[in-house]
């Protein structure tokens, strides 16, 4: 393959990244409302049930509650459930088994057990979403013990950050900004590809439960102030610096890609 450039959107990375991952592991499935025939109302999921078979990407039932519950199972079970809540505020009614039993799975079995799954949920507004369809969630997530929140703000970080999220043994809420599904990128897929796998090479390598990708990233150097942002916040501070420098002033944007962790490191 090729590794020249190309127009790549946000929307087409996370595509990418699923197929990589199911291409890497027989375990990895994913299932939500509308995610296989469909191919997902973003069409995040698009080709995937052709490309790998009903077994592995298919509808559900329009429950959320069961949607978790099931990854829960099967997650017990050995299989890495990637799971969509089709929009933010459709989470709700699986909430009560994301914080009472997927956050709580390892600590309630001293670490006999492990959640290996991610659960996607586009959020956020920018797209002129109505009631149910433009809430920012993130809070609920951060405050609760056992769940990690992630939320990528680049075509880049898309990729790298949602293979690394169905990598990891612990429940990740994997939050993509709405406003930047369409946002594009000239990058090489295939040379994201080798980054992914020398980083993922290296934790492999060091035996440690790593996280290559829960660290904050300086989107933009400046010496008068810094604006920490995450997610759909980042474009908005980018923007924001951009027109500050006008005036003369000069502004540090940090992307924190991750909400927990927290890199306080970066942020001092």
């Amino acid at each position: 393959m090729s590794k020249d450039k190309s127009t790549l959107s946000f929307a087409a990375a996370l595509n990418a990244a699923l197929a990589d991952e199911m291409s890497s592991d027989e375990m990895v499935v994913v299932f939500g409302e509308d995610v296989g025939t469909l191919g997902g109302v973003f069409r995040i999921t698009e080709g995937l049930s052709q490309q790998f078979g009903e077994d592995r990407c298919f509808d559900t039932p329009l429950a959320e509650s069961g949607i978790a519950g099931t990854a829960i199972g099967m997650g017990l079970g050995g299989v890495r459930p990637v799971i969509e809540m089709q929009f933010d505020a459709f989470a709700y009614p699986a909430f009560q088994q994301i914080v009472s039993h997927m956050a709580k799975m390892r600590n309630r079995t001293k670490g006999a057990a492990s959640l290996p799954i991610t659960v996607r949920i586009p959020y956020g507004g920018g797209i002129g979403g109505v009631e149910h369809h433009c809430d920012s969630s993130e809070s609920y997530y951060a405050h609760t013990p056992g769940l990690k929140v992630y939320t990528p703000a680049s075509v880049e970080d898309a990729y790298l950050m949602l293979r690394a999220a169905i990598r990891l043994d612990d429940p990740v809420i994997f939050m993509e900004p709405k406003k930047l599904y369409w946002s594009k990128a000239e990058i090489s897929l295939e040379e994201l590809r080798q980054e992914f796998n020398t980083r993922w090479a290296q934790v492999e390598a060091q035996r440690e439960h790593g996280e290559p990708y829960a660290r904050a990233g300086v989107a933009r150097t400046g010496e008068d102030v810094t604006l920490v942002s995450y997610g759909p916040s980042v474009v908005t501070c980018l923007a924001a610096a951009e027109a500050a420098a006008k005036e003369g002033r000069s502004v540090e944007v940090i992307d924190l890609r991750t909400i927990n962790p927290l890199d306080e490191a970066t942020i001092t």
